[in-house]
């Protein structure tokens, strides 16, 4: 049966070798049981119900993957997309978190509708892709300074906006090792090197004290606080439009680029560099999603921590079915979840963060006219505490240094339209 579904002796595995990846897999991102529901319990959601629509989304994410495309990518809500929605919609904008899942579930269908007719890669190709460098950069900002405030690390100040925390703190002395720690294991290649420093400094906040740890194994918390509670007519509101082309945005561009970079390092591409069944890997994404507001989370999308399990010898849909199977069993943990202190998942922002911020690398820093747009989205985004803000700074700046500098060649259709409905978005908000 397993031969039938997945093929695995054309791919040249084994049973045994696709576990162990899947294993590997999920080590490397189980953090996300830990850090979701900490982040998105921030809006009001209730914490339980939020850890176990954390475990079902990632659950039916990777399954529709492995089953359907037959790839060895696992599915979860995203970082950077939970930290979007938290702070940003529901804290910043004021909207409740009730009318941002609703947001997700319709970058969900858009994304669907993308995917079935093909126009996914004429939104994907316009974009050039130092700007896209820049989004995924901004995005690491953006996560640098939410880990850096639940630390404690960064604090408000009435005349400076920011400044630096009591580091005398335990929770803040406790955050700081963490990040060492999971930064050397990572160095290291240790395998759930994340997920270690998590549980390390849970550990050691709950051995002085500053946290309380009530079990480790019970029956599933109830999903009715956040099932089926995203409102979908307070999401159509024309002032979410942005808001969902955010959501929209950065899944699409996420999950391009872990579905390529993952298939490339696991030499699953055809002989013309693309990768075949895409259509359906994209499905599996914005399926995924919808599921996943459905059920009270924010946008469900593809993990680059697959790159684990393929280098573990994942070569098969069966690799993010195990991680599908380990997630379902993740959902009698949730008393070792609600343990986890703000403190102790803040290293794991900002070790996303400094990894986010590797696509710098690819920027052409000698032309002024790709550096400039580039620096203004990736600073907007922290600066700003919002994504879609940095999205529609980076396409404005884009669009018209190069327009000034006389390199209007460099321009395509769709990046004007864009840029010109972000100039009108931001003047019904100045």
């Amino acid at each position: 049966m397993l031969e039938r579904l997945f093929h695995l002796e054309a791919h040249h595995t084994t049973v045994r070798r696709e576990i162990l990846a899947g294993l590997t897999t999920f080590l490397t991102m189980a953090y996300i049981l830990f850090v979701n529901p900490n982040m998105l319990a921030e809006t009001g959601m209730d914490k339980g119900a939020v850890f176990v629509a954390t475990c079902l989304a990632a659950a039916i994410g990777s399954a529709i993957m492995g089953l359907l495309a037959n790839y060895p990518i696992a599915l979860a809500p995203g970082m950077g997309l939970n930290a979007f929605f938290t702070y940003t919609v529901v804290l910043t904008m004021g909207h409740t978190w009730q009318v941002a899942l609703g947001a997700v579930f319709l970058s969900g269908v858009i994304f669907f509708a993308l995917s079935i007719f093909r126009i996914r890669e004429w939104i994907i190709n316009s974009i050039p892709l130092a700007l896209r460098a820049g989004i995924a950069a901004g995005i690491g900002l953006f996560l640098a300074i939410i880990a850096l405030k639940n630390a404690g690390i960064v604090v408000d100040h009435p005349a400076t906006l920011v400044s630096l925390g009591d580091m005398s703190q335990g929770g803040v002395l406790l955050a700081c090792l963490g990040f060492f720690v999971i930064a050397a294991l990572a160095y290291r290649r240790v395998t759930g090197a994340v997920m270690i420093g998590i549980l390390l400094i849970t550990g050691l906040s709950i051995l002085l004290g500053l946290s309380q740890l009530t079990g480790v194994v019970s029956m599933p918390p109830s999903l009715l606080p956040t099932l089926l509670q995203l409102d979908i007519p307070g999401a159509l509101d024309i002032g979410l439009l942005s808001v969902i082309f955010a959501f929209l945005f950065v899944d699409l561009f996420d999950t391009s680029g872990t579905l390529v970079g993952v298939a490339q390092k696991a030499d699953l591409l055809d002989k013309d560099g693309k990768m075949p069944r895409l259509g359906r890997a994209l499905l599996a994404d914005s399926t995924a999603t919808m599921a996943g507001a459905a059920l009270g989370t924010s946008t469900t999308t593809s993990y680059i921590e697959s790159a684990a399990g393929i280098a573990a010898g994942g070569r098969t849909g069966l690799t993010a079915c195990v991680v599908a199977l380990l997630f379902l069993l993740s959902l009698f943990f949730a008393p070792l979840a609600g343990a986890v202190p703000a403190f102790a998942t803040a290293p794991a922002l900002l070790f996303v963060a400094v990894l986010m911020m590797s696509s710098l690398a690819q920027i052409d820093w000698d032309d002024l006219t790709v550096a400039a747009p580039v620096v203004v989205a990736a600073l907007a985004m922290p600066l700003t505490f919002s994504i879609a803000n940095g999205i529609a700074f980076g396409f404005i700046a884009w669009t018209l240094i190069k327009l000034l500098a006389g390199r209007w060649r460099d321009l395509n259709p769709a990046l004007v339209v864009l840029s010109l409905l972000f100039v009108i978005k931001l003047g019904w908000f100045a």
